[in-house]
């Protein structure tokens, strides 16, 4: 529980990209002070909070010694790569991790929300099988059939995941996922591929006290594992979103503590499919930014801090779409931005970031329209008029 309501608290990012940077932005607007931690310097939430850290937040002793110099009252985690046995030790010693030091180390893998989902809770998912090496890949990949999906247990923004279609593709489809691999582990996942009509993000709200929240849903595409548009709200019948909510209750009750978290859904014409769970603000919920009265970030915070919700309220179709970078480049600039802005009912997040590579998320572009259709449109022109290109040198003299 968050101690008593008298603020500002002191908020550590562990992990301080777009994501964090939204949500720091959302603390300090509540008067919060923030301090971001993250492997290299310059990232995205660093260049709006209060204070920065630079560490491999893996080395344990390093978080050990950020977490005394600044002695937050919450630490908030925003990626997977953290050594979670700390968190333990934290919140030991009195500091609140969001949602819990427990269902933070649950969720940064995999293999333990999966099977926290099938078999503790009995929830319908993907089939699935671990494999520790090739010779296990291989195998995993027979038994469950082709084509099917691999993703490493551990790894943020899709990194690693891909869809084999045949045994032709696999040695490839396993050095793409140890690659994309976030921490220390050499582990996959192997699924069935689910022909799913719709993929849906439930933004989740668990309060410290109060009923459990929920966001209308939102539908998303993805490519090489890594999300592209989102939009909301999305065609969800009333009994599917019924049953979505069911399940992130379940879910979200079993892992405890409070906070947003990103549920995500295979919809098909019969089944609502659990998929995965982020602990944490979602980046296809980067929507709301300009779909709700209240953005997703905002709605973390106050759930952290214990503040109230009093409602959620959708302004409208709303949709977005990425911002991808299309080379290496060691430092950056834009171009576009007038003519995507030209549009009415359209607005941009740049996110800062110091370089690029190729797919890179920079940005992402939101719209509002009378449709679905039609904010998905605009999201997807606008994102199209940026170019990500290399920063000018300043002239010497």
């Amino acid at each position: 529980m968050p101690i008593a309501d008298r603020f500002p608290k002191k908020l550590m990012l562990l992990g301080s990209g777009e994501l964090g940077k939204e949500v720091v932005i959302a603390a300090q607007r509540l008067g919060q002070t923030v301090i971001a931690v993250d492997r290299y310097a310059n990232a995205p939430a660093m260049q709006v909070a209060d204070a920065f850290e630079v560490i491999s937040m893996l080395d344990g002793d390093a978080l050990e010694a950020v977490v005394a110099k600044h002695q937050p009252d919450y630490i908030i985690p925003e990626v997977e790569a953290i050594r979670t046995e700390k968190l333990m030790q934290f919140e030991a010693q009195g500091i609140t991790v969001i949602p819990t030091a427990k269902a933070t180390d649950y969720t940064m893998n995999r293999d333990r929300i999966r099977d926290l989902a099938h078999r503790e809770l009995g929830l319908r998912t993907a089939r699935y099988a671990y494999a520790s090496n090739l010779a296990e890949y291989r195998a995993a990949s027979e038994a469950i059939g082709f084509p099917n999906v691999v993703k490493p247990v551990m790894s943020s923004s899709g990194k690693g995941q891909s869809v084999v279609q045949s045994r032709a593709e696999l040695e490839q489809a396993w050095e793409g996922a140890i690659a994309g691999s976030r921490g220390d582990t050499q582990r996959v996942i192997v699924e069935e591929f689910i022909a799913f009509e719709l993929e849906i993000t439930l933004l989740t709200i668990r309060q410290w006290d109060g009923a459990t929240l929920f966001c209308p849903a939102i539908g998303h595409r993805q490519a090489r594992g890594d999300y592209q548009e989102s939009w909301q709200p999305c065609q969800l019948s009333t009994e599917q979103e019924t049953q979505a909510q069911a399940i992130a209750r379940k879910v979200t009750d079993a892992l405890g503590g409070a906070g947003l978290f990103g549920v995500e859904f295979f919809i098909t014409a019969d089944e609502v499919i659990f998929s995965e769970l982020s602990p944490r603000p979602h980046d296809t919920g980067m929507v709301t930014l300009i779909s709700q009265n209240l953005s997703e970030f905002e709605l973390h915070v106050r759930a952290v801090l214990g503040l109230p919700i009093p409602a959620i309220d959708l302004l409208g179709p709303s949709a977005s779409s990425v911002i991808l970078a299309t080379a290496q480049l060691d430092a950056v600039a834009y171009t576009g931005l007038s003519a995507a802005l030209a549009e009415p009912g359209v607005d941009l997040r740049i996110f800062g970031k110091p370089d690029s590579r190729p797919y890179r998320r920079m940005g992402v572009a939101l719209a509002r329209g009378v449709t679905e259709a039609e904010a998905r449109q605009k999201a997807t022109a606008a994102a199209a008029q940026i170019s990500v290109v290399e920063a000018a040198t300043s002239a010497t003299a």
